[in-house]
């Protein structure tokens, strides 16, 4: 699937914003991308999950994982269908005072081969303490993986990083905002508060 494919699904579902943004990471920026409404159509999160897991299969080969583990909530349904994808379980982690956990009686088995998956990536924050997560937990980490990566590369986590789309969106501290992003209201239509 090309970036102008992966794109045309999030702009048909109007999840490709247009404004003042707040990420989860407390940067702003004119472009936000509400995955959950591209994921809210099953066919749509069915085709960009295959695709990924076509991605992540070339790069490691068949039965690369034992395991997907995603943040939640961006990655909680990406992750769900990328591990239906690659024929494992699927499993998320939670906010609790502020740092992930496994809840719900999830579990990690020791030394399981597990691939960190996310909707969109931009610092890579919520990939990094979902990784610090499993890893606590008991899992070998083998990669991360998102449908789009906003840093177009640039960001890195420490290991591979399967990104169906690079998309690079500039992103801007609070008090260094150019003057037509400054104008407009900031709203977080993100799932995190900040941090």
């Amino acid at each position: 699937m090309t970036r102008d494919e992966v794109l045309r699904h999030y702009r048909e579902t109007g999840a490709l914003l247009e404004g003042h943004f707040i990420l989860s990471s407390g940067l702003r920026s004119s472009v936000y991308m509400q995955s959950a409404k591209v994921l809210a159509h099953p066919q749509r999160a069915e085709a960009l999950c295959h695709a990924l897991a076509q991605t992540i299969v070339a790069k490691l080969g068949p039965k690369p994982v034992d395991l997907v583990c995603s943040p939640a909530m961006g990655g909680v349904v990406v992750g769900y269908e990328l591990a239906r994808q690659l024929g494992v379980p699927s499993i998320f982690t939670e906010r609790v005072d502020g740092t992930f956990q496994l809840r719900r009686g999830f579990e990690i088995p020791r030394g399981a081969k597990v691939l960190m998956a996310e909707d969109v990536i931009t610092t890579g924050k919520s990939s990094r303490e979902c990784i610090e997560c499993i890893e606590r937990n008991g899992g070998v980490v083998i990669g991360a993986s998102c449908i789009v990566d906003r840093s177009d590369g640039e960001v890195d986590l420490g290991l591979p990083l399967f990104a169906l789309c690079g998309f690079k969106v500039p992103s801007y501290a609070p008090d260094a905002l150019p003057p037509e992003l400054a104008k407009l209201t900031a709203v977080k239509p993100g799932s995190r508060g900040l941090s």
